[in-house]
């Protein structure tokens, strides 16, 4: 059978059984989404990373015949991915395909979760005692009275707190969401040292997803009340580092430089007050203040301030200190201000730092009343630093 058409005054036949054949063969050659990503980079598999300059990797030469069969094919269409059927001009054939890796860009690094010893507790407080000061021991003559020496203890009470993390999702959400990587999720130690300081977590579902969204949420909630927590203006949290630390041993600048002489001075004034400071935080800033300043006046290299500086958990450092006490190794935090006036730098005895857990995370499942699935997370804890003068900071570094 033939058809006849019209264009630009000149007549054309056509024979139908030609065109039933062609379109068998386009068909056969691939229409599919296998097919055109197959026509474009061969067997390799979908999210292959086929070209990495940083890494030297280039798959490329490889794929390359592959590529140059896609292309021709790709031509000899009429159809092509700007223009098709019926619905939205220029897209109605093409689907979209959406990344299965998501990156959470509001990350932190929450290094104190795991640095600051759990101990658990008994009871809605945290009761410890403290020595303020020992009876004083004496010479005397032979035979002489011996009159006894009072020591002088105190009861310190921190109250637990209770922290939360809600999520809730919606039936059609869990029915219709595929798995995703959240990519570069887990943290893991200070997240300075290069390599994969993020690890990729797995969510199967909306539940999952849901469910370790909501505990990273909990812990970077956690690191920052070991810091900047106050329960004398909110009392729903437990007070941190920088509140607890108060004005002890405060070493103020005043908004000046940072120097090797206030690192030195500070450190000696835990020590005179019986401290052995073990771990330092501060902010980004003042990190890097302080390479530089070891760098310029001990001639250090950059590869030399981390020599032997890993911690438990696997916690690598900037940088470490080598005071009167001995090494300190230096964090920074990314809880603590960079504001120029108002930069820290803390150095802490760990030995007598605490999170008191009650109840460490769980998850619950909260009352079904709708199409939904609501949970919850939740931490009961407090800390407690059993004693300041341990302790010393430099504060309002400029």
């Amino acid at each position: 059978m033939e058809m006849t058409s019209t264009q630009g005054g000149a007549t054309h036949t056509m024979n139908t059984a030609d065109m039933k054949a062609e379109m068998t063969r386009l068909a056969g050659i691939g229409m599919t989404q296998n097919d055109c990503y197959t026509h474009s980079f061969g067997p390799i598999a979908g999210k292959t990373r086929y070209t990495d300059a940083w890494a030297s990797h280039d798959m490329r030469p490889m794929i390359k015949s592959a590529v140059d069969i896609g292309f021709t094919r790709i031509h000899q269409k009429a159809l092509g991915p700007t223009s098709g059927g019926a619905g939205t001009a220029g897209y109605a054939l093409v689907p979209i395909y959406v990344d299965p890796r998501i990156v959470d860009q509001s990350r932190k690094y929450t290094p104190l979760v795991e640095m600051i010893p759990r101990v658990t507790n008994m009871g809605t407080t945290a009761d410890y005692n403290i020595i303020t000061a020992k009876g004083a021991a004496y010479t005397a003559n032979a035979d002489a009275a011996l009159p006894e020496a009072d020591d002088t203890e105190d009861r310190q009470s921190v109250a637990i707190k209770y922290l939360y993390s809600v999520g809730r999702v919606l039936g059609p959400m869990q029915a219709a969401m595929p798995s995703y990587v959240l990519e570069g999720f887990n943290p893991s130690g200070a997240g300075v040292s290069p390599g994969t300081s993020f690890s990729p977590s797995a969510a199967p579902n909306a539940k999952q997803y849901q469910v370790l969204m909501k505990a990273r949420a909990m812990k970077e909630l956690e690191e920052n009340l070991i810091v900047n927590g106050d329960a004398s203006t909110d009392a729903t949290q437990f007070s941190g580092i920088v509140k607890l630390q108060a004005t002890t041993n405060q070493n103020d600048l005043a908004s000046a430089a940072l120097t090797w002489d206030d690192v030195e001075d500070t450190v000696q004034m835990a020590f005179d007050d019986g401290g052995r400071p073990n771990l330092a935080i501060a902010s980004s800033s003042v990190v890097t203040d302080l390479r530089k300043i070891m760098i310029d006046t001990f001639r250090f290299s950059p590869d030399q301030l981390v020599a032997g500086s890993t911690l438990s958990f696997g916690v690598p450092s900037m940088i470490v200190i080598q005071s009167m006490v001995g090494p300190i190794t230096v964090i920074p935090s990314m809880y603590l201000s960079n504001t120029s006036g108002a930069k820290q730098i803390y150095f802490l005895d760990t030995d007598f730092i605490e999170m008191r857990v009650l109840q460490d995370m769980t998850y619950e499942e909260l009352a079904k009343t709708n199409d939904s699935n609501k949970f919850m997370l939740k931490i009961y804890e407090c800390m407690i630093m059993r004693s300041t003068p341990f302790n010393s900071f430099i504060d309002n570094i400029g």
